[in-house]
């Protein structure tokens, strides 16, 4: 796509989170240089330090520019054709040996929606296999399961962004905002400025927390017990909205009944939080005339994260927060097409249009738009972690495009040992991370400034980001090494390798799905500044706010589910007294593949850290920047110490951006929460010795 003219830029999104904030691109003989977009509404010209610094990745000396292949213990460079012939052969041979099951495709919350797309039809039509999933598993899955089982359907926020200014409260729960989104931090403080109240629920004193009117810092692991109290007041205190679940809900009695067990002194002994600001939270969310409940990894990233979620959803629909205009709960999406990555096909158990695998309905309209027989297509496969773990024994060769759970997985190290564990690994990326390091084949493919493609932002806004320079010679797109692979696997056709001629017919197998994106079309995205989906058609306007008629549901009415506290996976005890939390700083970003080969983004946040109350410090006899060896049940990471009084007396929080001896991720839970097989990142039991200086 041509750079305007008139001023030598090009319109596109920030590589990163789920904001897809607009910037522009001006390509010159000194590099990319990122330009402030003004007009784009969701960031409004803002960028933080990361998207400031996103052209820096494209720099052709920290990243790859050659396929690389394994001869004995070293990667060397290869030509295309060697290394795709290489791959099929190591699939094609997995395949035969052991059945199509035994191969496997792990994808990536950040590939665009083409890119997700023609992943999930490569593994299910080229393969036929049905062990695919991906690393946006371990974002948002909980809430994405709660959110269909309470209203049908899954959009993390059923409203744009802007509408949180506009509200009278916002219960945000689990994150950390101002520094893992901080363009949005905007909203809040517009919210307070408009004389809202803003209620944030972290364990920690984050910078978010430190804006909030009421700041809730519950233990880590029972945010469930503590969105269940909060309805119990309410309920107590007869602020329910006993119109609003006649006419709208289903299930309230039930719900209600659970919620009463949890009164606010048994919830002060679960959380730690005072019945007191129990009380005010509910005075502030009741007494405003719109209210939202917003959730982040927080509450999600647990063992029993959909209950949580439900609970948190529960509080709003008891209180007639929900379908209204500037009320509602929302999710705030993290990887930057966490949205779009589970819509079109990556996701172990659906198909594009975020229909189901096992809806025989669903699979004879994709089974028709890819030509092939509805009965060849596979069932739904094992999870993110499940598929991680089975590395090795029942599933022998790996396709990853897009991600490195060598460093983000749960449990990092029993992954990495299953990794080494396959008979072939074939990585795609842009840098040689972690994962790829450890790889036979690696393929380097194009990054956003090199390729157009859409993406779906947190709130359901459907973004083109647009192609401003040409890649080095020597990288391909994801779309043409899956076109190569497929090729050589006897599919010569089926696989387009340009991303309109890709987004062309998802739109057609999204017809008609819960996610329709069949009226949008690449025109209308940069006509309109992003189409929200659904979009059943050309003349549709888009649908920016969801439910203001009626719930996605069989009888349009939302379905409170009933949910009771349960413990942790894994709680302190005697041997591992200490609670761990864990999650992003500001200038890093998820395993920190590309953000740790930017050097102003580096010396902001060098590397890992434990951070960790001067009380609990004095107990070790740790003190600032003292080395501290945190073990779990699972491993050992070390970091220096960084004091706090803003984190709770029984939990330490460590980033999880870094490999090597720091790695977060060494420590962490792989309990699954039993609906939405996500990860328990968010708390684990541990034990501190300290090292010295």
């Amino acid at each position: 796509m041509k750079a305007d003219v008139t001023t030598g830029t090009v319109d596109t999104h920030c590589p990163y989170c789920s904001l897809q904030c607009g910037m522009s691109l001006r390509p010159g003989e000194g590099g990319v240089r990122v330009v402030e977009r003004p007009a784009f509404p969701v960031n409004r010209g803002a960028l933080c330090g990361k998207g400031r610094t996103a052209a820096e990745v494209l720099d052709h000396r920290v990243r790859l520019t050659e396929p690389l292949v394994r001869d004995g213990a070293e990667l060397r460079p290869a030509t295309w054709d060697e290394a795709l012939d290489r791959v099929a052969a190591g699939l094609g041979r997995t395949r035969e040996a052991h059945g199509n099951d035994a191969v496997g495709v792990f994808g990536g919350g950040g590939l665009t929606n083409e890119k997700a797309y023609a992943l999930g039809k490569f593994a299910r039509v080229a393969l036929g296999t049905s062990q695919i999933d991906y690393n946006g598993r371990f974002c948002m899955s909980s809430a994405a399961a709660a959110h269909g089982r309470a209203f049908g359907l899954d959009r993390g926020m059923p409203f744009p962004l802007a509408d949180v200014a506009r509200t009278g409260c916002v219960i945000l729960v689990g994150s950390n905002l101002a520094e893992t989104m901080p363009p949005a931090l905007r909203y809040l403080t517009e919210l307070r400025e408009n004389g809202g109240k803003l209620i944030v629920v972290d364990p920690r004193r984050t910078k978010t927390a430190e804006a909030a009117d009421l700041h809730l810092a519950p233990r880590p692991g029972t945010d469930l017990a503590l969105a269940l109290g909060l309805l119990h007041l309410v309920v107590a205190q007869g602020r329910t909205d006993e119109e609003f679940i006649a006419a709208r809900t289903t299930g309230w009695p039930e719900a209600r009944a659970a919620a009463m067990a949890h009164w606010p002194e048994l919830v002060e002994r679960i959380t730690g939080v005072p019945v007191p600001q129990l009380r005010t939270a509910v005075s502030m969310f009741c007494d405003a005339a719109s209210s939202m409940v917003l959730t982040a990894r927080g509450p999600e990233q647990q063992a029993k994260g959909t209950d949580t979620v439900g609970a948190w959803i529960n509080l709003c629909l008891a209180t007639g927060r929900a379908g209204r205009e500037l009320s509602g709960y929302g999710c705030l999406t993290g990887q930057g097409n966490g949205q779009g990555g589970r819509e079109h096909g990556q996701k172990a158990d659906q198909l594009p249009g975020y229909r189901k695998l096992d809806d025989p309905a669903a699979r004879e309209h994709v089974a028709a738009v890819w030509g092939v027989p509805a009965d060849s297509l596979p069932g739904p496969g094992r999870s993110a972690y499940e598929l991680l773990d089975a590395l090795g024994t029942d599933v022998r060769a790996l396709l990853l495009m897009g991600s490195n759970p060598v460093v983000s997985a749960p449990r990092a190290a029993h992954v990495e040992e299953r990794i080494r564990a396959l008979d072939f690994l074939a990585v795609a990326d842009v840098v040689l991370s972690e994962t790829a390091a450890l790889a036979d084949v690696v393929l380097p493919v194009t990054q956003w400034a090199e390729e157009t493609g859409t993406t779906t932002n947190l709130e359901g806004r459907v973004l083109l980001r647009r192609r401003a320079v040409d890649p080095p010679p020597g990288v391909r797109t994801d779309l043409a090494v899956l076109g190569g692979l497929a090729a050589r696997l006897g599919h010569e056709k089926g696989f387009p390798v340009d991303p309109e001629e890709v987004f062309a017919e998802l739109r057609r197998a999204s017809a008609g799905g819960p996610a329709d994106y069949s009226g949008i079309s690449y025109r209308r995205i940069a006509a309109e500044d992003g189409v929200f989906w659904p979009c059943p058609d050309e003349e549709h306007p888009g649908t920016p706010r969801l439910f203001l008629d009626r719930f996605a549901t069989p009888d349009g009415r939302a379905r409170f589910v009933p949910v009771s506290h349960r413990a942790a996976a894994e709680e302190a005890d005697a041997e591992y007294p200490v609670l761990l939390t864990t999650g992003r700083v500001l200038a890093q970003y998820q395993s920190g593949a590309q953000t740790r080969r930017v050097a102003e983004l580096n010396a902001a946040a060098p590397g890992p850290f434990v951070q960790l109350h001067p009380r609990l410090a004095e107990r070790y006899g740790i003190a600032e920047g003292d080395r501290v060896a945190v073990e779990s049940r699972r491993g050992r990471a070390v970091a220096p110490a960084r004091l706090s009084t803003g984190i709770r007396t029984d939990t330490v929080f460590m980033p999880f951006h870094w490999p090597g001896e720091g790695r977060a991720n060494t420590l962490t839970n792989p309990a699954l929460d039993p609906t939405s097989r996500m990860p328990e990142f968010k708390v684990c039991a541990v034990r501190l010795t300290p090292l010295g200086p």
